[in-house]
């Protein structure tokens, strides 16, 4: 079965940083100078997603959230931030199992795999993120951890829904050190993660975009994205600088 093309994809990770006017000038420099042919998503903190929409909505940039609850129906959950809601004031694009989410909050495969399934509930296209921690890193182990967290959402879906959800694989071990996996290394890790996907479907697993994030910076991004099993990638840093992320978003057109 020949392999389709799979359009690139270039998502920035503002994580908690920033102020409305950083944000708001951020965007701006960004939708300026926005490349073809390429699906660029930002994800902002989300007291400044809905500004960020009513602004930029239309300038075909996307925007996402970096988190939502596992509950989809509305009640008493304090804090938390429906994927109905998120819907509602115009994100498109949610974060699930971002490795400090499962860092920081403890969040459990099991929590992961109901948030992807809230996210595809309230209309919202799942980023999942898997990887491996630096100590399961260096005994061998990425695979294996990264089929358990990839199955933990398998056995809550059917293998369609990955017809439009997103995979990211992020090293842990690679997040904000400098550090980076090799090219030949994101590449064997993405195939892996296809090879999960083709186990259930060999035809979706050649549709979904897989991407890459831990320290993508303008200067290495092209190489990784020259790798056939790498679709593009979630950025962090490089993402709170307007001419960095699009020097990335440019290397996905490459």
């Amino acid at each position: 079965m020949p392999t389709p093309q799979r359009k690139k994809l270039v998502a920035g990770n503002w994580k908690m940083h920033g102020s409305r006017a950083m944000a708001d000038k951020l965007v701006r420099d960004i939708v300026e100078d926005l490349p073809d042919g390429t699906d660029v998503l930002v994800f902002p903190p989300d007291v400044y997603l809905a500004g960020m929409v009513d602004r930029y909505g239309d300038r075909g940039l996307g925007l996402g959230a970096q988190n939502l609850s596992e509950h989809h129906v509305q009640g008493a959950f304090t804090g938390e931030i429906s994927g109905a809601m998120l819907y509602d004031v115009g994100a498109r694009w949610v974060l699930t199992g971002h490795s400090e989410r499962r860092q920081y909050q403890h969040e459990s495969d099991e929590l992961v795999a109901k948030k992807f399934d809230s996210a595809r509930q309230a209309g919202l296209t799942p980023i999942l993120c898997v990887g491996e921690t630096k100590e399961e890193h260096e005994a061998g182990q990425a695979e294996a951890v990264i089929a358990r967290q990839l199955g933990a959402v398998l056995e809550h879906n059917s293998i369609e829904v990955f017809r439009e959800a997103v995979i990211a694989y992020e090293p842990v071990w690679a997040i904000g050190t400098g550090l980076t996996a090799t090219p030949e290394k994101a590449q064997k890790i993405h195939a892996f993660i296809r090879s999960q996907l083709a186990k259930k479907d060999v035809n979706i697993s050649l549709l979904t975009r897989v991407i890459y994030g831990g320290s993508v910076k303008p200067a290495n991004a092209a190489e990784l994205f020259a790798q056939p099993d790498v679709d593009g990638g979630l950025i962090g840093g490089a993402a709170l600088v307007a001419s960095d992320f699009l020097d990335i978003c440019a290397a996905a057109r490459r």
